[in-house]
């Protein structure tokens, strides 16, 4: 429960400070370990699939939802890079790829390695990349 106190009660516990105390400086975290060329390689992968669909679906019909589909995924990838550099500034960077090769990520399991890494962020995009080509591939067999 809530207790009462008076300003006697207050002024007996509290710590006066004969100079002001600075506050340390905030320390943000937002690199999100990966190096950037996995965030092209999978922003280009999604981008692909939508070029795919959209060639090999064809028509006057599909031109605004695949711009909008395009306008999104970009900004899936823009927003974040922007987060990432926005103030407070730190000294973190995005992670280079020899770091990558030679630290891997850690996750809430454990460390990967590089390869695994790569493998569990890839693998998505490059199934969805395989299926559109397999989807455009049987509509192009059946018409």
């Amino acid at each position: 429960m809530a207790e009462r106190f008076d300003r006697q009660q207050v002024a007996d516990k509290a710590i006066i400070h004969e100079t002001p105390v600075l506050r340390q400086p905030t320390v943000v975290d937002r690199n999100f370990e990966l190096p950037t060329g996995i965030y092209v390689a999978m922003a280009g992968l999604f981008l692909a699939f939508t070029g795919v669909t959209a060639a090999g679906f064809s028509s006057p019909g599909l031109i605004v939802p695949m711009a909008v589909i395009v306008v999104f995924i970009a900004m899936f990838f823009a927003v974040p890079a922007m987060w990432v550099r926005m103030n407070p500034e730190t000294a973190q960077s995005a992670t280079s790829w020899a770091r990558f090769q030679r630290f891997g990520i850690m996750t809430a399991f454990g460390r990967s390695s590089a390869t695994a890494a790569t493998v569990q962020v890839l693998i998505l995009p490059v199934l969805l990349l395989v299926w559109g080509l397999a989807t455009v591939t049987i509509a192009a067999l059946v018409r």
